[in-house]
């Protein structure tokens, strides 16, 4: 075995790209078998009003359901590896291409929604467990439980009839690219972001708050401020930093959920990214399209949950041998 190989941390990517290689095989099944589970002929169902007998030929031969069952299996898994995502029923594209086309603005709202909601929840987490039992704690707390049981939908129409109906300062909806119009892209991107973002912010605050209340109460934090180091020496150079770890897993989650779940602010902004992409497929039928986005959104997922184990082994080395 190569020397670098039997390295804690490179044994520990290993296993963990490993065990992402299997979870992905996994989803590869299911979503193949989503098209075999759906009721009817799904090329008929996709076809709807615009069915000819020429039509549902061609788009049955195209998708490959023309084939047997194993054979169409063994080659979707193989078609998938290579980026092959197939074609979509109702545009004729491929499904990867149009993923890759909706992919960046998906990305920069589900990235700035994280940022936001990371400024906002690690001050107001850190604030109230510093401050246990005192009324902004309890403020805190009461707010971050009321951001948790706004629903997306509900707090987006909120937002365009305040800043946008009434005070006409941004727009209700539409999308600008950064590389042509960062400004533009600032004014498009607030509003979808926020909603994204408060509702992330609230449950990040409350694991932020019982992460730092774990480590205040550890017996090097209570042995720091009885040698009279000042509340923020005590606090950076001891708190934060062992709450970092716990901080660092959640806000992976978090973003993975904020991107496999913006289906509901993507449709609300008409914002064009993935979720928008698979609402209307939905709406359409589009099977491969569904299937695709499924197995990318799980590929991103997995992709961050990889990005975030990676990191923690980083931050503590005690995990690589775990």
């Amino acid at each position: 075995m190569p020397a670098f190989l039997r390295h804690p941390l490179a044994a520990f990517t290993l296993r963990r790209i490993g065990y992402s290689l299997i979870v992905l095989l996994g989803v590869m099944v299911v979503v193949f078998l989503m098209l075999q589970l759906v009721p009817g002929d799904p090329v008929r169902i996709a076809l709807g009003t615009r069915y000819t007998e020429e039509a549902y030929n061609a788009l049955r031969a195209a998708s490959g359901l023309d084939r047997p069952p194993v054979e169409r299996f063994f080659s979707y898994i193989g078609n998938a590896l290579t980026g092959d995502l197939g074609v979509s029923f109702r545009s004729g594209q491929p499904v990867t291409v149009m993923l890759l086309d909706r992919l960046p603005a998906s990305l920069s709202l589900g990235i700035t929604a994280v940022v936001v909601a990371l400024l906002i929840a690690i001050p107001a987490g850190t604030w109230a467990a510093m401050r246990e039992g005192r009324v902004t704690d309890a403020i805190v707390r009461v707010t971050s439980q009321f951001g948790v049981s706004i629903p997306d939908f509900w707090l987006g129409v909120l937002l365009i009839l305040v800043f946008s109906a009434n005070l006409g300062l941004l727009p209700s909806s539409g999308y600008v690219s950064l590389a042509d119009d960062p400004l533009g892209w600032v004014r498009s991107v607030i509003l979808p972001a926020a909603t994204a973002a408060l509702v992330a912010a609230a449950i990040l605050t409350r694991y932020v708050r019982a992460a730092v209340l774990d480590v205040v109460s550890t017996g090097h934090v209570r042995t720091a401020r009885s040698k009279g180091l000042a509340a923020p020496v005590v606090l950076r150079r001891h708190v934060l930093r062992n709450a970092t770890l716990p901080i660092l897993t959640i806000t992976g989650i978090q973003m993975a959920t904020i991107m496999s779940g913006l289906i509901v602010v993507e449709a609300v902004f008409a914002w064009p990214g993935l979720g928008r992409l698979v609402l209307d497929a939905v709406n359409g039928r589009d099977y491969p399209v569904i299937q695709g986005a499924i197995l990318f959104i799980a590929g991103l997922f997995l992709l961050i949950n990889f990005l975030v184990d990676l990191l923690s082994a980083l931050v503590d080395p005690r995990i690589r041998v775990g």
